[in-house]
């Protein structure tokens, strides 16, 4: 259901020599990750190559305010441009600025760390604003709704995109349109709602599928904005999307061909959704993530999981925070894990992955599922593989 077309031959690529994983011109895994997933939205129009090239070439290799800055500039200067094109009556032009204004702004808010620095709110809240200009210039076969889906005491941020406005009344008339099957889509780690338009939504909608986005618990606006962390049972934030779907947009979705999407870890909250919600006819785990303690622990030394299963808070607490001093990638991961868990320690954020597993409940899920893996990938090595023996 994914394209991506990312075309890596221009790019400038280097090999790390002690994983030979491939790197874009950064050198820290971290940045030369995210500068790929910036560009991944190419082929949906929410990116150029030259612009992130350009940027990418005027940051300080592992700084991350340098980042923040370059990526900034750009995100204003494309959003500049799209106000232009649209007062000029560029529609085109201004939508596709829009969208890609709405990634830059996205990918420069990335790595702010402190919940309290006020530049997240503002840089996020840009890229919510250019995306939402996009969307109202989008062709008349698309439409885009923003919702809200009841979540227990309040609601949980969306989009639900429309493949055609008309919808079967049981009188055959000529304007009605059959319920169309639909993907319901979330992230995982990190993402935001209007990324998943290029990696879910666009690609849906090309293939005759309407699409429901949604954010929940320790994602986008729901830890920016409402402040509700991650949990590990995701099937109390699955469900009530589903109830939202088969109830309030009834007449727009066939209940029989509902499929669930998670993207990176949202391949472990999507499969254990789909163990206890039955109503899903078919799931989507990208990436395939079993257990999420396992994933972790793979790049940890020996010594330091010692420390772990010994309950030795303090030296685990001194280690991290030693590695988080140094090593980029660890300082985001750890930060953002504390911030989005809602917890204070690198201690408490390892103890609580462990409830981030399926071995136990792998065998309820029913439904035809597709488990993806990314070649070498180093996040989540051998999980997927976990999958097939079940």
């Amino acid at each position: 259901m994914l394209k991506y077309a990312c075309s890596l031959n221009i790019l400038e690529l280097s090999k790390d020599p002690v994983n030979n994983a491939m790197k874009i011109v950064f050198q820290d895994p971290t940045f030369s990750l995210q500068l790929l997933r910036v560009i991944g939205e190419t082929y949906y129009k929410g990116a150029d190559i030259g612009e992130c090239l350009s940027t990418a070439y005027r940051i300080k290799e592992g700084d991350f305010e340098s980042w923040h800055k370059e990526w900034l500039h750009t995100a204003q200067r494309v959003h500049k441009y799209a106000e232009d094109s649209l007062a000029a009556g560029h529609k085109v032009s201004a939508r596709e600025a829009y969208l890609r204004a709405s990634n830059y702004y996205r990918v420069a808010e990335f790595l702010l760390m402190d919940p309290e620095d006020p530049r997240i709110q503002t840089t996020w809240g840009n890229s919510k604003e250019c995306f939402r200009k996009a969307a109202e210039l989008f062709s008349p076969q698309v439409k885009v709704e923003p919702i809200e889906i009841p979540y227990e005491q309040t609601t949980l941020p969306g989009y639900l995109y429309k493949v055609d406005d008309y919808y079967s009344d049981g009188n055959d008339s000529k304007h009605s349109k059959p319920k169309r099957p639909t993907l319901i889509a979330h992230g995982g780690f990190d993402s935001t709602l209007e990324e998943l338009y290029a990696s879910a939504a666009a690609p849906a909608l090309e293939r005759g599928y309407n699409c429901l986005t949604f954010e929940g618990p320790g994602q986008g606006g729901v830890i920016r904005k409402q402040k509700i962390p991650f949990r590990y049972d995701w099937e109390k934030v699955v469900t009530p999307v589903v109830d939202y779907a088969l109830t309030t947009r009834a007449k727009e979705i066939d209940p029989n061909r509902i499929a669930l999407m998670g993207i990176s870890m949202g391949g472990y909250l999507a499969a254990r959704a789909a163990a206890f919600e039955h109503r899903i006819s078919a799931c989507i785990l990208y990436n395939g993530v079993y257990d999420g303690y396992d994933a972790i622990a793979t790049s940890f030394p020996k010594s330091l999981l010692t420390a772990i299963e010994n309950g030795d808070s303090k030296a685990v607490n001194m280690v991290l925070g030693i590695l988080m001093e140094s090593d980029p990638n660890t300082s985001f991961n750890m930060k953002h894990g504390i911030w989005t868990a809602g917890i204070n320690t690198p201690f408490e954020l390892i103890q609580q992955s462990k409830n981030y597993t399926i071995k136990d409940i792998v065998q309820n899920i029913k439904c035809p599922t597709l488990v993806l893996e990314a070649e070498k990938d180093d996040s989540f090595p051998g999980q997927q593989k976990r999958y097939m023996m079940h």
